[in-house]
């Protein structure tokens, strides 16, 4: 997609294509900022479902106004597609860092405060982020992180090899949430709590290359214990893992910031010493 202005802003290159739409880096000349801008593909311009997908991230977004989610600047229409203008995040994701390396507990600490703070705020609100993974938490140039992309805090849908339309990402996904039930803040806590298997081991705790498959494993098997990948991890660890990743909602954290204290006590000591 060759394109030298959106609107106002200046385009400086493509930087992703995603499930709905294409993400360009460029600069708002009005006060000489870099911006992202996210633009509908032309080929879902004609889908009511997914032109209202797409407004709704930037109104979800708008209403939170939070202080640990990625801010929307401005919503535009650039021809017959809708376009988001959001804050440059200049440290990139946390899924580029994991394919550098390892984070110490500390950070981990960190940034799963800021996250939960997030989904705690959205939960609140009754939006359900549904897609909550490595590549959608995001650092500022500080290091900061944010939580981002709530485009299908209703929506996205896969398929499977059955046919079956499914919303967020299969590695991530609850078990209601792949069963196609009513979900809530816990199926947040649930793909949280598979970003922590992930940040602890290296590894997934569930992978296919087949859709199906993995859903299977997420509503069916037991969760690794991570010490099978990592022997030298504390047993306290798979608890905390468990709990998150509980099949049942009702067995889960009740809230993302439930979860985030007990990952800073473990990490802090503190956990140990409430268990005295």
């Amino acid at each position: 997609m060759e394109l030298s202005k959106i609107g106002r802003y200046e385009i400086e290159g493509e930087l992703a294509l995603g499930g709905m739409g294409i993400i360009f880096l460029a600069r708002d000349p009005y006060i000489q900022r870099q911006v992202i801008v996210k633009v509908l593909m032309y080929s879902h311009t004609q889908d009511d479902v997914y032109r209202e997908y797409f407004q709704r991230e930037a109104e979800v977004i708008a209403a939170l106004e939070h202080p640990c989610i990625v801010p929307v600047y401005d919503f535009g229409w650039h021809g017959r597609q809708p376009y988001i203008i959001m804050r440059f995040m200049a440290g990139g994701s946390l899924q580029d860092r994991l394919k550098k390396s390892e984070l110490k507990l500390t950070e981990i600490a960190h940034i799963f405060k800021r996250v939960a703070d997030a989904l705690d705020a959205a939960h609140a609100r009754n939006i359900i982020h549904r897609d909550v993974k490595p590549s959608n938490i995001l650092f500022d140039s500080n290091g900061e992180a944010f939580l981002s992309d709530f485009g299908i805090a209703k929506s996205r849908p896969i398929t499977t090899e059955e046919g079956e339309w499914l919303i967020g990402t299969p590695g991530y996904m609850s078990p209601e949430q792949a069963l196609g039930q009513p979900v809530d803040g816990r199926a947040d806590i649930y793909a949280l709590g598979v970003v922590l298997y992930r940040l602890l081991t290296g590894t997934m705790p569930f992978s296919s290359s087949s859709v199906t498959s993995l859903i299977n494993a997420h509503l069916d098997l037991p969760i690794p214990d991570v010490r099978e990948i990592k022997a030298n991890i504390p047993a306290v660890w798979q608890e905390v893992v468990a709990k998150a990743m509980a099949k049942d909602p009702n067995d889960r954290y009740k809230t993302a910031g439930d979860f985030a204290r007990d990952v800073n006590e473990v990490v802090s000591g503190k956990w140990y010493l409430r268990k005295l």
